[in-house]
């Protein structure tokens, strides 16, 4: 009898979810622009809908001998909450760009993904000899439902803040990078006067340390000669004054929020903006790769013209939103007077790339 009823209630969720695949694939397109802007506000409202529809499913499968009807009318509920949330979240994403398409699709997916999952468990679960050992993990995925539910109240709703915060990770690597120069050291003297005989020693901890041997992590970049040492002093600076940059550069586009539906905004000049944005950041993760002796000065020199014409990229675009301020200005002309620094110690011209970094009003 349980098996009959379990695959009868597979059969159900079955033909459910081919309905819903069917409807994901709406996502993948874009929305055409005579379709009316759903606010996310809508989105976040129906997802707590389906957060209690989660714990009434989890609440009616942990239950002693549920009824058959009461299990269908729970998942023919749940997912017709399901295609309105879907419905909703694609009208939300009407006008959005790359960046914010991306933050909704993968919000979206969170919440069907953890739903499939609890539904399909408790179906599977139900009349199955492991009956009590499965049920036990029915609250868990309920329990995920809700925090994808509730993570769509931190997804971004507007182009501006999903291209915010993802320009935001790209100053947290850049942090990470910077942290990692300023561990980098110079060679000790005692090290330098001493003459290779008096390194050698048989004794057991002075061994070589094999490749994956985490000991050794401690001993790369600290020792590193005067003049390394100065390229590295060179170099971060220029990483510190790219992050200075990039921190100025998000408060210029938060600023932007107080007028994105003004017609001056143009989703793709801050598409732009980020992709160049991210484009910086690899340089600088190159940087930072490059200061461990041998340092490798062609790339070094490679980078530091890559960010100082990307940085002028970043400056165009962002006063074609009109968006520059005072504060950004000095940011470029501190980026533009550290680079000048380490291209003048490594012998390259950087003068014709960072002229266009010029603020104007």
């Amino acid at each position: 009898m349980g098996k009959a009823v379990r695959e009868q209630l597979s059969r159900v969720l079955n033909d459910h979810l081919n309905t819903i695949h069917e409807t994901l694939q709406i996502l993948d397109k874009t929305p055409p622009s005579s379709l009316d802007k759903v606010s996310w506000k809508e989105v976040i409202q129906m997802g707590e809908q389906i957060s209690k529809q989660a714990t009434n499913a989890g609440m009616l499968y942990t239950g002693e001998n549920p009824g058959v009807e009461a299990l269908e009318e729970n998942m023919a509920a749940y997912f017709n909450m399901l295609q309105g949330f879907l419905l909703l979240s694609h009208g939300s994403s009407t006008g959005a760009g790359p960046t914010l398409s991306s933050c909704i699709h993968k919000a979206v997916k969170q919440v069907v993904d953890s739903s499939f999952m609890l539904l399909h468990e408790a179906v599977s679960s139900y009349g199955s000899p492991s009956n009590k050992t499965q049920k036990l993990s029915i609250p868990q995925l309920a329990g995920a439902v809700w925090e994808a539910c509730s993570a769509l109240k931190k997804t971004p709703s507007t182009n501006v803040i999903a291209i915010g915060k993802a320009i935001s990770q790209v100053a947290v690597s850049m942090k990470d990078v910077l942290r990692e120069m300023n561990e980098l050291k110079p060679a000790s003297n005692e090290e330098e006067e001493k003459e290779p005989s008096e390194n050698f020693s048989t004794k057991p901890e002075d061994k070589p340390c094999d490749e994956d041997d985490d000991l050794c992590d401690g001993d790369l970049g600290s020792d590193l000669s005067p003049e390394e040492m100065k390229i590295v002093e060179l170099t971060t600076d220029i990483v510190s004054r790219t992050l200075v940059f990039h921190k100025e550069l998000i408060r210029c586009i938060t600023l932007l929020l107080q007028r994105e539906n003004s017609d001056d905004i143009s989703v793709d000049s801050l598409e732009k903006i980020l992709k160049v944005s991210q484009r910086i950041g690899v340089q600088v993760d190159e940087l930072g790769a490059c200061l461990y002796p041998p340092q490798e000065i062609s790339a070094i020199k490679v980078a530091i013209e890559k960010i100082s014409s990307l940085s002028s990229e970043v400056e165009t675009e962002l006063r074609n939103l009109k968006g520059c301020t005072e504060d950004f200005g000095e940011a470029c002309s501190g980026l533009r007077s550290s680079l000048r620094k380490l291209g003048s110690e490594l012998g390259c011209d950087l003068v014709p790339q960072l002229e266009n970094l010029v603020i104007t009003d």
